[in-house]
Formats: C-alpha cells, structure tokens, sequence
C-alpha cells in the first residue's frame, strides 16, 4: 500500500494543493475565462502577426458559427490536420464550442494513414493546411468527408474543390452557434490517434475533463510556485499541437497563464535559436531530439539565454541523462524531464521547478494522480512490488482517458478497475521519485513518435517480394531510437535494400520508415512458427555492445 500512501506529496510546494481544481465547464468555457482575464494580451504571435486573447475568441465564435451552419451538431467528428499556427487553436475551440470532436491528423501522414483515421473516426469535415490538400483529397472518395475549410499562410492559393473553401470565408457573415450543454466528464473533446502492439492505430478519447484537469495539474505544478513570472511572458510553442504532448502541456497551459505564445511551425534549430535569443522566452519545451540537436551547435546555445528561462521541460520521450547533462554544462539552465502518454491526455509525472531533480529520474506525479508499480498475478490483480523494485507502472487519476474510440475490447485491456495499464517498467525509489526502466510494448520511440512494429511491418508485406518480415527499434543517439527492418525475400524473386527503404518511404510517415533494413535468408521464430521479434533485437543490443 505504499504507493497509495502518495510519498511524493511530501516534496508538494505549500502552494501546490494534493488535488487539482477544476473550475471550468467545458473547454470553450475556460477560453471564455482566459479572454475575460487576458482580453487585449497579446495570445499568439505567428510570424510578425499578433493576436489578443480577445480577437482568438472572436475567430473561434466566427468559425464555430460556420460550422454550425454546415449542419454540425453535438458528438460529430471534425478533423484537423494543420501545423502549429495559431489556427490550430482557433480550430479546436470552435469545434468545441458546439460541442463536436477534433480528430487530430498528424501533418506527416500518408494517404493510406489520411484514410484509415478520417474512415475510423467518420469525420465528415476537415480543417487543414493547403500544403496537405493534395493528399486528402486522393483519399476523400473512400472516406466519408464532405468538405475541407483550407487554411493558407500567404502565396499563391489553389484551386480548391467543388464545396471546399479558405479559413477567411468561414468567418464572414452573422454568427449563429447554438447552446450546447457539455458534461465534462462524458462529452469527448478530442480524439488523438495512437497505436499499440497490434499496430492498429486506435482513437484514445478524451474528454472536457481529461483535457481541463491535465493542463490545470502541469499548470499548478510549474506557474504555482513561480514568483517572478512577468505579467506579459512569452513561451515558445514549438511542440506539435497535432500530438496531446504539445497541445495540453504547452499551449492550453499558455492560454490559462495569460502567456503571448511564440508559434513556430516545425523546429528549426537556428530559428529556434534566433527567436529565444530575440523574444526572450520564460518556458521552453521540447522532446529529446530536440534538446540533442541544440546540443550539436554548443556556440549557438550558449549564446541564446536559455539560461535566463524559469522552465525547459523535455517529455515525449526517455532524455538521455548524458545529453541532458551536456545541456545543463552549455546552458547553465535546468533541464526537467517528465512522462505521460496520450491515454492520460498526457502528463502523469515530471520535474516541477520546486523539486530537486534526480538524473535519470521522471520526477512525481502531478496532483490527484496516484501511480503504483505492480506485478500482475495469475487472476488477473495488481499486486505492488517493493519500492526499489521494477514491476508495471499504472495510474489513476482525472486526466486518464474515456477509452480507445469504438474498440471496448482494447479498452478493457489498458483500463482496469479504474487503473491504466501503461505497458511500461518503472520502479520507484525511497523518496518517491519514479524512474522509468523499459517498456512492455514493441513500441519505438522515434524522435519523441511513437512507432509500431506491427504498422510497418503490414507496408512491407504488401510487397510482393516480401515473405517475412520483423520490424524492430535499435538505439540512435539523435532520434533515441530508429527503425531497423528485416525482410526475408519469397523464392525466386530479388529485392534491394533501396527498393524497401522506398516503398516504405512512399506508404509511411518518415519517422515511421526504416532507415536500416537488412535482408536475410531466414528470420527467428518459435517452435510453434511465430516471428521472434526479441531475438533480433537482443542481437542487435549485442552488436552494438561489442
């Protein structure tokens, strides 16, 4: 029972309660509520374009107004596929506004991966950037889209479709939205698409609450305990808002402090580089390839001051305590890792700036979550190991989502009496920090993207040269890990490392496709015939050992 004792809470600030509040209806309400503080602050700057706090809510009641006018109604699927741009937030609120769901398309999928989520999720309109016209557009005829509302940055604009229209032509006319009644705790807000060890990419639902309580927790635990936050304090929103890391952590966080949020599209070392050293940031995060592409450029990074910033948070993915460590010797500055998952909407437990951090370690938990580390027994119960001890992490707490979207059988699997199932080894130490060891999963994490084996290896095999093949993660000291393939070729044909590396690239977002692949006359399995993914991975862990 020691970790429902909570240990941690004994490092809590004194202004940090045990439980989050959440004083918010809806997510559209808590926008309401940042206006009517922040009103003509300055809320998102996009490159040399301001907008207040106030003109946001104005574009979102303009677009929501569009919507509704579309014939969108309460519980229906909008997706979005944008980059960071301030129209990503004027996007997601104005669905929420009347009370439909963001389905949120990663920008670097395919039109395979385009299909499956808008067919998944029966969206049946989309915002998106020009640039990603084309690809929906191939794949519209075998979904159930209806229209696309296109968002351009400036140039030359395209030809759009029969329906399809640009961003400004939705805010023009009378607004008209109707009273949408949300229950937090059951109305979904977003769908955010990860996969899992079947490589069936599944819709994690969160809801209002999931959402409000996650970003209120990382709030607390970071603005909280800070003293000498300027009133107008700017952060960099550099972090994708298409994944729950980038849009709850970062920029839902900065709409509830007041903060004008420095929007970058992509990152950009040097741009990164020239706008913190120009706009003189307070918050800063990012995931571990990030951290190691900045540590690659030591004169840049030692000059742009991110030593003057009261927070640099890395998650996304486990931070190498060595690059971390570089970092801090450049920078002077704090670098605090963290952990979460898209199933908890997504933070569970990182650094606050009031801990005293621990390398290696991904701090405690954020308030009113509970994490145990367990050993499942033979009838299916958690028991907990000893502290010290590796075993399963689970939680429980509010930002822990609904279920996976029209798949209950997955969802039984991950959420169990209340507890997710997170797949990952951990341990925690005597004090109650939490370090995390391995993951159960086959998952790979790329660059801070989750990868599924599985996924992959179903693109190889639609190859007709392909007869087996095992897809597996190997470590990369940029990416913290890449994607290795294996192939066995059917008889009587012949296949290139290139040809693979191809296909996949013409069939997988890049952070998906293999960028080593061998080729080999057989491949492990087992005695009843099932292919040994570990066995190649223990062989490659050997190699690189040697």
């Amino acid at each position: 029972m020691i970790y429902q004792q909570k240990p941690w809470l004994k490092f809590y600030d004194p202004r940090v309660d045990e439980h989050v509040s959440v004083k918010y209806e809806s997510l559209y309400d808590f926008l309401e509520d940042a206006v009517a503080r922040f009103s003509e602050k300055t809320a998102f700057t996009f490159y040399g374009k301001v907008f207040s706090y106030q003109e946001t809510k104005m574009i979102v009641d303009s677009l929501a107004s569009a919507l509704h006018k579309e014939g969108l109604k309460k519980g229906d699927t909008v997706g979005v596929m944008l980059p960071n741009c301030p129209h990503y937030i004027f996007t997601l609120f104005a669905i929420f506004r009347i009370g439909c769901i963001a389905v949120q398309v990663n920008p670097m999928y395919v039109e395979r991966e385009i299909e499956f989520v808008l067919e998944d999720s029966g969206a049946k309109y989309m915002v998106a950037h020009d640039a990603f016209y084309p690809r929906i557009k191939k794949v519209q005829s075998a979904t159930s889209l209806k229209k696309v509302i296109v968002v351009g940055f400036g140039g030359e604009r395209q030809e759009l479709g029969e329906g399809d229209y640009y961003f400004e032509q939705a805010l023009q006319g009378e607004i008209l939205t109707p009273e949408v009644e949300i229950n937090p705790y059951e109305d979904l807000a977003v769908l955010q698409y990860t996969g899992g060890t079947t490589g069936v990419p599944k819709g994690v639902m969160l809801t209002h609450n999931n959402l409000l309580a996650n970003f209120n927790q990382v709030c607390d635990f970071i603005y909280n305990t800070c003293d000498d936050l300027p009133d107008n304090f700017k952060m960099i929103t550099v972090l994708p808002m298409f994944h729950v890391y980038g849009l709850s952590s970062v920029a839902l966080c900065g709409l509830r402090e007041g903060a004008n949020q420095i929007v970058l599209p992509r990152f950009d070392i040097r741009e990164v580089f020239e706008t913190i050293k120009r706009e003189k940031p307070s918050i800063f995060a990012g995931v571990p390839t990030m951290y190691f592409a900045l540590n690659s450029q030591p004169e840049l990074l030692k000059e742009c001051g991110f030593e003057n910033l009261l927070y640099v948070g890395s998650g996304g993915a486990p931070l190498p305590v060595e690059q971390a460590k570089i970092f801090e010797k450049i920078t002077g500055a704090i670098l605090r890792d963290g952990y979460g998952l898209s199933e908890a909407a997504p933070t569970v437990a990182f650094n606050p700036p009031f801990l005293p951090r621990k390398y290696g370690s991904i701090g405690i938990p954020v308030p009113s979550t509970v994490i145990r580390i367990v050993r499942e027994l033979e009838n299916g119960a958690f028991e907990d190991v000893p502290v010290g001890e590796s075993g399963e992490l689970i939680v429980k707490g509010p930002q822990v989502m609904k279920g996976y979207w029209n798949r209950p059988k997955d969802t039984e699997e991950v959420i169990k009496d209340g507890w997710l199932v997170t797949g990952d080894i951990a341990r925690m130490d005597e004090e109650g920090y939490f370090y995390i060891l391995d993951r159960k999963k086959d998952m790979i994490i790329a660059s801070g993207y989750n990868v599924y084996p599985r996924e992959v290896e179903e693109v190889l095999y639609q190859m007709e040269e392909v007869e087996e093949a095992i897809v597996i993660g190997i470590p990369d000291t940029y990416r913290g890990e890449t994607v290795k393939a294996f192939v066995k070729v059917k008889e009587g044909f012949t296949l290139s490392v290139e040809e693979v590396i191809q296909f996949a690239k013409d069939n997988l977002a890049p952070y998906k496709t293999p960028k080593e692949v061998e080729i080999l006359t057989e491949l492990p399995k087992s005695s009843v015939g099932k292919l040994l993914r570990r066995v190649l991975r223990d062989e490659e862990l050997a190699k690189i050992k040697a």
